[in-house]
């Protein structure tokens, strides 16, 4: 069975949790397109509602809007999701998915349409670090490349 991870976006307090969605609530997701409001409860959360806003496949292939289905394509861009070009009228081909969710999405986005009765700080709360990362987080800020 599949399993997805739903990346939920709260535009309130500017934080993104992510969870990790399993049996039957996966084939609620299944089918669902980009732009699809579902209830909060297939992530969990009871009494929101979210509206999908993007993912990627297992393979890290963007989602995008304004493509339909569920396979994966090359199609020639010059900008928006899953290409930047660096200047302009530069085009790119460029593999992207498709809106539609099916069994190859890995990560589903989505941002709160409506919040329900507990704010999401309390249904997610923050992960105190233990000792041994805290020291492993501290050697990572000091360490530096030396300039060429």
């Amino acid at each position: 069975m599949v399993d997805f991870r739903v990346v939920v976006s709260d535009s309130k307090s500017t934080q993104a949790y992510q969870v990790a969605v399993t049996g039957a609530a996966v084939n609620k997701l299944i089918g669902k397109n980009i732009g699809d409001v579902v209830s909060g409860d297939v992530a969990g959360l009871a009494g929101y509602t979210l509206k999908i806003t993007g993912g990627t496949d297992k393979d890290g292939f963007a989602m995008r809007g304004d493509l339909p289905g569920p396979a994966r394509r090359k199609i020639l861009v010059a900008g928006g999701i899953g290409y930047k070009p660096r200047s302009d009228g530069v085009k790119k081909r460029k593999s992207m998915r498709g809106r539609e969710i099916s069994s190859d999405i890995a990560q589903i986005n989505t941002v709160v349409e409506e919040y329900g009765p507990k704010p999401l700080s309390e249904i997610f709360p923050k992960k105190e670090k233990t000792g041994e990362e805290a020291k492993a987080e501290e050697g990572k800020k000091g360490k530096s490349r030396p300039k060429k």
